[in-house]
């Protein structure tokens, strides 16, 4: 197998802010904790940082909104003078990651500072990111005639058509919050802690068939923040390395939308799944730990089909129940309680969550032995995963 550039690095610090449902700090003071605190795990110096990724685009001088922390306010922050920076759109979440994969199989950087912050529950600015984009909304236009406002509606018209073809229950579905609830329950960090029950679930409020309000990830304020390196570089850190494994990304047989793909109800994490396996001799059956996308429920056992955990259309069985996906079980979970307990930290939180397990570090929530973990983000026409090892 072609020795991919992802080979050629790691993940050598990570930090995260705290987590807030309610507004309290502002989100830009959060992204700046998260990156203090993920420098300082790696044992370097803010002048030791030569790149910069983060994504979305955010123009300079937010504070708050889906993205609350620039490229250049972050730089400014802490004085770095990067060689190389970026914002990309193919991996969605994960985005920064291969941009700095990129980069230093390139040679540009030796340590990329990649982070991810949201401030979505700060309502003194709450919206005050302008919209990147002119002239409509894109494919949202063909939807708005149909009251199809929003993304719980769109996933779940794909949930509905997957559920019905394979005989899929929503107590099945269920599985998925109960089992992420008890592992957020040892998650200090987690917005909601509170176990749930089955009767929770199946009388909660219904928001788009088949989505309850306790399959849809909580909106909050915080960051989370990694330093991908060059590997030679980060076995003389503070951190033993987090080795990148394999990458896999995509956006849709058609770019940039969500109607029409050929093979729906696929999405594009499907394309990047079959890239990611593609780059590695490990299978599916050598994964200690999930930490999968939850923005809604559903999302979640699409990636396990998707990465081949489970065959197509067997992932209600394969989660009935939750013990296989529980700590101890075949295949732990989101661990942290992922974005429907922790709370919505895009797609960065899994990631973070990855590492600590993958380093033995992620205390009452450990699982044991883990060596590999598989980080899968994105739904719709964005999907990005990275496979996870350890030496």
């Amino acid at each position: 197998m072609p020795r991919h550039g992802e080979k050629n690095t790691a993940i050598s610090g990570i930090g995260q802010s705290e987590i807030y449902r309610k507004p309290q700090v502002l989100p830009f003071e959060l992204a700046v904790r998260a990156c203090e605190r993920a420098i300082a795990d790696a044992g370097l110096k803010p002048e030791d940082i030569d790149g910069l990724a983060s994504w979305p685009s955010t123009v300079s001088g937010t504070a708050s909104g889906f993205g609350s922390a620039a490229l250049a306010d972050i730089a400014a922050n802490f004085g770095i003078k990067p060689k190389w920076w970026s914002t990309a759109d193919n991996a969605a979440q994960l985005s920064p990651i291969y941009e700095a994969v990129a980069a230093i199989s390139a040679g540009y950087c030796d340590h990329v500072l990649c982070w991810r912050a949201v401030g979505e529950r700060w309502i003194p600015e709450h919206g005050a990111n302008p919209p990147a984009m002119s002239g409509g909304m894109g494919f949202v236009d063909w939807l708005l005639p149909y009251h199809a406002y929003s993304a719980a509606i769109w996933c779940g018209i794909y949930a509905s058509t997957h559920m019905e073809r394979y005989g899929i229950t929503r107590e099945q579905m269920a599985a998925i919050p109960i089992v992420q609830r008890k592992h957020a329950s040892l998650n200090p960090k987690a917005i909601y802690r509170d176990l749930i029950t089955m009767d929770d679930y199946m009388s909660a409020r219904m928001i788009a068939t088949p989505f309850t309000l306790l399959d849809c990830d909580v909106p909050c304020d915080g960051a989370t923040a990694v330093i991908v390196s060059r590997v030679e570089a980060a076995r003389d850190l503070r951190q033993k390395p987090v080795l990148i494994e394999a990458v896999g990304g995509s956006t849709n047989d058609r770019m940039d939308t969500w109607i029409s793909r050929a093979d729906y109800p696929h999405m594009a994490f499907h394309d990047a799944a079959k890239m990611l396996w593609s780059r590695t001799d490990l299978k599916p059956k050598d994964i200690d730990s999930a930490h999968l996308y939850d923005g809604f429920t559903w999302l979640t056992m699409a990636w396990l089909e998707a990465l081949g955990i489970c065959g197509e259309g067997e992932s209600g069985a394969f989660i009935e129940g939750g013990e296989r996906i529980s700590l101890g079980g075949q295949l732990p979970l989101n661990t942290n309680g992922g974005q429907l307990s922790e709370g919505r930290m895009h797609g960065f939180g899994h990631l973070h969550e990855a590492v600590l397990q993958l380093r033995g570090q992620a205390e009452g929530r450990q699982v044991e032995g883990a060596k590999v973990s598989v980080v899968g983000n994105g739904g719709g026409s964005l999907g990005g995963a990275v496979l996870l090892r350890t030496d």
